[in-house]
């Protein structure tokens, strides 16, 4: 999913072609690039089509009569810290080799598109307005979104038939916590022409909707009440290497638990063990490609999940030496399925980290 990065907004001057100055690093070899230290990067968003869009952002809030502008800074993840009123967003999105190089590793880029990056966007501005007004802290807010210290799940079940929360950012997130629910709701509640009102129309959602609308027209104009500039673990402070940033990660989204769908698999590769039948597991890695990418935008899942799904299909195809017993369109739907089972269910053991 290698990709450019789209320019929103004016085009890009000469002046800030200048400012992007040519980086020691974007020119080096996948392998020679994935021991340099994230610290010796030097990124900044200056120059990007990052600060365009953070741009746009801080012009979206001032159309809906907000005072409040997040400052946004690079780090390893998407998150918005604890009580701040600001964000972290991925390092990779400051620079077009290195969105190469997530999409390599973790075959997609989250945020490297204007239409995911400005979604993300809205929903860490929802957190970080939080912060700056206390919004958490009002009855009001209680009464709507629910109780803010409750703990997070490391795996929650989500309702896809629910009508009570919105749809933003996929994978029913809006269900994992109320402060996500309320980020969620908030995201809506500013995305352009989003029309929530009808869309929502005789959804419970549209109460919070209409609730919130309600909160953020009476501070909007008014001073925040907390104003930070903490970043922690930006960029510049982080001394592990590309590779073992993208170990870390990998691990972290790892399946949690073996592959458990041997009798799905051999009934749906009961060809035998003959040899004159292609193996089940060479037709799979012919497939792995288009079926993660179905697989992903199906379940809201990370590529990467995905693929450790694939991974574990092939491995035990190759090991119960399953053939193709199928029509190829029928064993490639039948492989969907399959996957889909397999990807929900790896992803139970951990949540997508938005917001720590």
């Amino acid at each position: 999913m290698a990709r450019r990065l789209p320019i929103v907004g004016p085009e890009v001057t000469a002046k800030t072609r200048k400012r992007r100055r040519k980086q020691w690093w974007q020119d080096l070899p996948t392998e020679e690039l994935l021991d340099v230290r994230l610290c010796e990067l030097e990124l900044t968003i200056d120059g990007t089509a990052l600060e365009q869009r953070v741009a746009l952002l801080h012009d979206e809030l001032k159309k809906k009569g907000l005072r409040f502008k997040p400052y946004v800074y690079l780090s390893t993840d998407w998150f918005t810290p604890e009580g701040s009123t600001g964000f972290a967003v991925p390092f990779y999105l400051a620079h077009p080799r290195l969105v190469r190089l997530e999409h390599d590793q973790m075959f997609e880029a989250e945020g490297s598109t204007h239409a995911q990056c400005m979604k993300l966007l809205r929903h860490e501005t929802g957190h970080a307005i939080d912060n700056a007004y206390k919004l958490h802290r009002r009855s009001d807010w209680r009464r709507t979104f629910g109780n803010y210290s409750l703990p997070y799940s490391g795996a929650y079940q989500p309702n896809p038939t629910s009508r009570a929360f919105v749809h933003h950012l996929g994978w029913w997130y809006a269900q994992s916590h109320p402060a996500e629910d309320y980020a969620e709701t908030f995201a809506v509640w500013m995305t352009p022409h989003a029309r929530w009102e009808k869309t929502y129309r005789d959804w419970p959602a549209l109460k919070k909707l209409q609730a919130l609308d309600a909160m953020l027209a009476e501070v909007g104009r008014k001073k925040q009440q907390v104003t930070s500039r903490d970043r922690p673990e930006s960029l510049p402070t982080k001394r592990m290497t590309l590779r073992e940033h993208y170990k870390k990660k990998k691990s972290w989204m790892g399946p949690g638990s073996p592959w458990q769908f041997d009798r799905e698999l051999q009934y749906l590769f009961g060809g035998g063990k003959t040899g004159r039948r292609q193996s089940a597991a060479s037709f799979l890695r012919e497939e792995q490609q288009e079926l993660r990418t179905k697989v992903s935008a199906l379940t809201g899942q990370y590529r990467y999940v995905v693929d450790q799904t694939l991974d574990a299909m092939i491995q035990r195809c190759r090991e119960l030496d399953l053939r193709m017993s199928l029509p190829k369109a029928k064993a490639r739907l039948g492989a969907a399925v399959l996957a889909t089972m397999g990807t929900l269910r790896f992803a139970r053991g951990y949540r997508p980290n938005f917001r720590r």
